[in-house]
């Protein structure tokens, strides 16, 4: 079996709407795979089912080919690390991860305990409360309480929302690496695109309950299935019915031929991100395209005349 975790049409229902929707989808053994969609979408009701806190109204769930929608959180071999990280304020980082292990009785727990904060870069560090840790600390604590389970699949439920911008770049890259070198399959929830798209090995994209696409990064930002998801994963300009990321949308001041397409238009404005400008042109009937500009590149000015083209080859095409 290549898979560790299968969904077989579950559902979620409550009195007043549909949480998740006749979902079906299979996570690949050793990957690291992303539910993302925006909130509500049903995704983190999606990761609580298969943690056993909720229970789907339909539908099967298997880990490793075995059912396990009837089983309590603790009997079925998955671990969760929480957005908060849910560790206990009373004990230090040690005791926090030896918890579980207690919880099941283990008699020697220095060899996998010291293992998980050799791996996860804390040795020194055990003795820290929570209070005295730093939240790139907290994260890695929750991460080796859970990883010294040696659980077949762990749930990584937005892992790094409660990091500031900078740390979180960096522990993205940590996070990885982790996953790669102790390859346990990681279902991680999160409504963040880059973080989606840097991260996983395979994304599936939810909305409204349903899940719309599965698929590499490449092929979801590439090649999307819906108007939804080209646009959750990133800006796309939609003209003439086909969509152009800002990436790939060029502006010259004369119109381009052969295998590009190009469209007259009026800058309206520009804004700066450090390594691009964002600029926005208005093509005729109102359309807006936003293109990715070099800080080198820059010289356009508001109401100039240019022209907007792209290649045909960049083009989105829906069905």
């Amino acid at each position: 079996m290549d898979h560790v975790l299968e969904l077989r049409k579950v559902s979620k229902r409550y009195p007043n709407h549909v949480a998740v929707d006749d979902v079906s989808l299979r996570v690949p053994k050793g990957a690291l795979f992303s539910l993302v969609g925006p909130s509500g979408c049903g995704k983190t009701t999606t990761l609580r089912m298969i943690a056993g806190f909720d229970q789907p109204t339909s539908g099967e769930l298997l880990l490793n080919g075995q059912r396990i929608e009837h089983l309590r959180p603790y009997e079925r071999n998955v671990s969760t690390v929480f957005q908060n990280y849910a560790l206990f304020p009373h004990l230090s980082a040690r005791e926090n991860i030896e918890f579980g292990l207690r919880r099941r009785g283990l008699a020697d727990l220095n060899e996998p305990v010291n293992k998980v904060l050799d791996l996860l870069q804390l040795a020194g560090k055990e003795s820290r409360y929570p209070s005295q840790m730093s939240g790139g600390e907290k994260q890695r604590v929750a991460l080796a309480r859970s990883l010294v389970l040696e659980p077949e699949l762990l749930l990584l439920d937005e892992p790094l929302s409660a990091l500031d911008p900078q740390l979180r770049k960096k522990v993205r890259v940590e996070l990885k690496s982790l996953q790669r070198s102790v390859g346990i399959t990681f279902l991680m929830v999160t409504h963040d695109q880059e973080e989606a798209l840097s991260l996983s090995d395979q994304i599936a994209v939810m909305n409204k309950g349903k899940v719309e696409q599965v698929g590499t990064p490449q092929e979801i930002y590439h090649k999307p299935a819906t108007r939804f998801v080209a646009g959750f994963l990133g800006h796309v300009n939609w003209i003439d019915d086909a969509g152009v990321r800002p990436e790939s949308t060029f502006i010259a001041t004369e119109p381009k031929n052969g295998i590009a397409r190009s469209r007259p238009a009026v800058i309206r404005h520009a804004m700066f991100y450090g390594n691009c400008f964002h600029v926005e042109a208005e093509l005729s009937g109102g359309i807006k395209a936003v293109s990715e500009v070099p800080p080198d590149e820059h010289r356009y000015t508001p109401g100039q005349q240019v022209h907007v083209w792209w290649h045909i080859d960049d083009e989105i095409r829906l069905p």
